[in-house]
């Protein structure tokens, strides 16, 4: 995935009090994002930590994987910051002819 810290969106603070809460429990869980501009992908895990790096602040889980926080989905059921991507990129009109073929 090419990403830089220039694309890169600020996460809400009560996204993070979210993440805060989650990690402090231990909860284990569900998590979808966006890898890239279109792929969805899901992770299950338990948040060790959040880290900073060039590209951007990730979420790190005891499976091992690491999410950018800015294309998390939903986060344990709870919607996250791309939230609103996927509900428009869900939404999208296929055609001016609304998904109808002419035939």
């Amino acid at each position: 995935m090419n990403t830089s810290v220039s694309d890169y969106l600020p996460v809400s603070f009560d996204f993070r009090e979210i993440l805060e809460e989650q990690k402090n429990s231990g909860n284990n869980g569900l998590i979808h994002y966006f890898k890239g501009t279109k792929e969805i992908e899901s992770a299950r895990g338990a948040i060790l930590d959040i880290n900073k790096n060039e590209t951007g602040e990730f979420l790190n889980l005891d499976s091992g994987d690491s999410i950018r926080l800015d294309k998390i989905i939903t986060l344990f059921g709870k919607p996250g910051p791309a939230y609103d991507t996927y509900d428009a990129f869900a939404n999208a009109c296929f055609s001016c002819m609304g998904g109808m073929d002419d035939d």
